[in-house]
């Protein structure tokens, strides 16, 4: 917890020093922070108060923790920008894990260089928010207050170096990269096969956006000769100021022993209300299928096959500053909820962003 308190001073530091940077518009630099409390109960009451191995935000049961304290740096001028961001909470203790000490305090690091005069067209290196899926890490951001099971169980971040482009419009975004493999800061010692993905995301108009991102790389030994394709499909709108939806199909292949491969896949929906101007609700329903067990081990008969279905209320306190509520069930075929096949969650965070 120090370490979170830590990062939280640093956090408020940077928010002084934005108030008086960016009083001056000509200042390339921006400071932001983020800051998410939460408190989560697991009825199953698993032990060392862990929740279940396929989730990992909001990871503790029965106690208030911190999910995410974050605190960002930008820098942009002419054709240099970079970022750097510092973090601390749950999200890096169980996503970054298997990562060296000294990258799980990093949520961002990344430097980039404009390659044209007239085109909005990037070269970036470094470390990066992952390039697939319409969730991230910071909650704020999301519809939902938990992560799906599908964005626990896709990059969250990713490494390497990535080639972007923005139409004239912005309508059209384009991103090739070569990165360090699946959710990886440092490449692991037994692959050296490279890695690498694309996204093409479209704004037909405000309302609406299509998006298609892919991966293709090693997970495993270079010897097993094992290659992951993945494709994140998902088309986000909000038709009126009230009413929005998300829909979301993922879909991977990998070997699931040394000889045979098989696939995963999850689709997805999330509908949002805005009740009043500060009070919204979201509502999510999910199927996760890994029958082979593939991404998500389960050492049970019929493999991961689950059902999920969560409903939260968010209230905005005030700018930046908000409070919300999930209640979360899911449904298995096996029993992977201490030795039951459903489960239940409520979850309640108070978050703020500047």
């Amino acid at each position: 917890m120090v370490k979170q308190i830590i990062l939280l001073i640093f956090g408020l530091l940077l928010h002084i020093v934005n108030s008086y940077a960016q009083n001056d518009t000509l200042s390339p630099w921006r400071f932001s922070g983020y800051a998410e409390i939460y408190y989560s109960y697991d009825v199953s009451e698993p032990q060392q108060n862990n929740k279940a191995s396929f989730i990992y935000n909001h990871k503790r049961h029965n106690e208030v923790n911190a999910n995410l304290i974050l605190a960002r740096a930008a820098y942009q001028k002419n054709k240099v920008r970079a970022n750097a961001s510092l973090m601390a909470g749950n999200y890096p203790q169980y996503n970054l894990s298997a990562e060296p000490t000294w990258a799980q305090f990093i949520y961002e690091a990344s430097i980039g260089v404009k390659l044209s005069n007239t085109q909005a067209i990037w070269l970036e290196a470094g470390i990066f928010p992952s390039h697939i899926g319409f969730e991230s890490a910071i909650s704020s951001d999301c519809w939902n207050l938990t992560r799906s099971i599908a964005a626990e169980n896709s990059p969250y971040f990713e490494s390497g170096i990535k080639c972007s482009y923005q139409s004239p419009s912005g309508k059209l975004n384009m991103v090739v990269l070569g990165l360090n493999g699946w959710q990886r800061i440092s490449r692991p010692a037994y692959s050296q096969l490279p890695a690498g993905g694309f996204q093409i995301n479209y704004k037909p108009t405000e309302k609406w956006i299509l998006n298609y991102s892919t991966f293709l790389g090693s997970l495993k030994p270079d010897s097993l000769n094992a290659i992951r394709q993945f494709h994140n499909f998902y088309v986000q709108a909000e038709p009126t100021k009230r009413i929005g939806f998300i829909l979301g199909f993922d879909i991977g292949q990998d070997k699931y022993n040394d000889t045979n491969y098989g696939v995963w896949y999850t689709p997805l929906a999330v509908v949002r209300l805005g009740l009043t101007k500060q009070l919204k609700l979201g509502v999510r329903a999910e199927y996760y299928n890994d029958a082979k067990q593939i991404q998500i081990a389960s050492n049970t008969k019929n493999g991961f096959q689950v059902w999920g279905s969560s409903i939260n209320l968010d209230y905005l306190i005030s700018e930046g500053l908000q409070l919300r509520v999930e209640a979360k069930q899911y449904k298995a075929t096996d029993p992977l909820f201490s030795n039951r096949t459903e489960n239940y969650y409520l979850t309640g965070s108070l978050a703020i962003q500047f």
